[in-house]
């Protein structure tokens, strides 16, 4: 079985609806995962998607903030969520594909504005998010496992436009880089877009407060696709799409795919 997924921040599910729906139009991934949905479960526009094939959906909400879900040409199982660092949020929900692979679809608390947690709680729960990942990664080891997500941290010096100007900016702080890295190694996770695209810039994100991000091009790389180690090799063909920050009233960051054989 080959499919195909992709992972997008897509800052509101029902604004955005008409660039979802021209992604799952043009490029037609077998499973998208969204995430920042901002709306309940029962309000995302289902409809559009259907139409397109998209007749599954396992999703977590809330009104306004968060919200993940995860849509699907394939039949999917619901799996459940976690809700790492008790914080109340629609940040996790799994699936899985009838070939047995289980998708986490992630997004990782953003962190705020200062990487100190003792003046800034977002920060705090930010790095107790990723703690609590990486202690129930460790302790029920993934197998046949996917997981995707705006994990809002860029982890590689080329993973961001200026490795020595970021490195006391959140998301690219070595405090968080750590904290992400213990999580992959918890569950034995490959990046599975590296293990494809090794060298070079990379991003999938550019601040809404550029005048032309294009141009400006100051970007990070926050969106991620993993994979257990022993299906990561069955992984391909990864991309960023950066035409989709371009599409109009955008989200800020471009959708990830990668293709599996499985």
């Amino acid at each position: 079985m080959t499919f195909t997924l992709a992972t997008w921040n897509i800052n509101s599910v029902r604004l955005r609806e008409g660039l979802v729906c021209k992604l799952l139009t043009e490029e037609a991934p077998d499973v998208l995962c969204l995430q920042e949905c901002k709306s309940p479960v029962d309000k995302i526009p289902l409809e559009g998607f259907q139409a397109l094939g998209y007749h599954h959906m396992v999703a977590r909400g809330q009104k306004g903030y968060n919200g993940v879900a995860i849509l699907s040409k394939l039949p999917l199982e619901d799996m459940g969520e976690m809700d790492f660092a008790s914080l109340g949020h629609a940040r996790h929900v799994a699936a899985r594909l009838p070939n047995g692979v289980v998708i986490h679809n992630c997004y990782v608390p953003a962190g705020g504005d200062v990487p100190d947690r003792a003046v800034n709680d977002k920060f705090g729960q930010k790095l107790d998010y990723l703690t609590e990942m990486r202690d129930w990664f460790h302790g029920d080891r993934p197998e046949r496992s996917i997981l995707v997500g705006d994990l809002n941290i860029a982890p590689r010096e080329d993973d961001v436009w200026n490795h020595k100007q970021l490195l006391k900016i959140v998301s690219h702080t070595p405090i968080e880089v750590d904290h992400l890295g213990q999580v992959q190694e918890s569950g034995a996770w490959v990046d599975v877009t590296r293990a494809d695209i090794p060298e070079g810039q990379l991003y999938s994100w550019w601040s809404y407060r550029a005048a032309d991000w294009d141009a400006a091009d100051k970007g990070r790389r926050l969106d991620h696709v993993w994979a257990t180690q022993d299906i990561a090799g069955a992984g391909h063909s990864s991309r960023v799409l950066r035409a989709a920050r371009g599409w109009q009233q955008p989200s800020d960051h471009a959708p990830v795919f990668a293709t599996f054989d499985l």
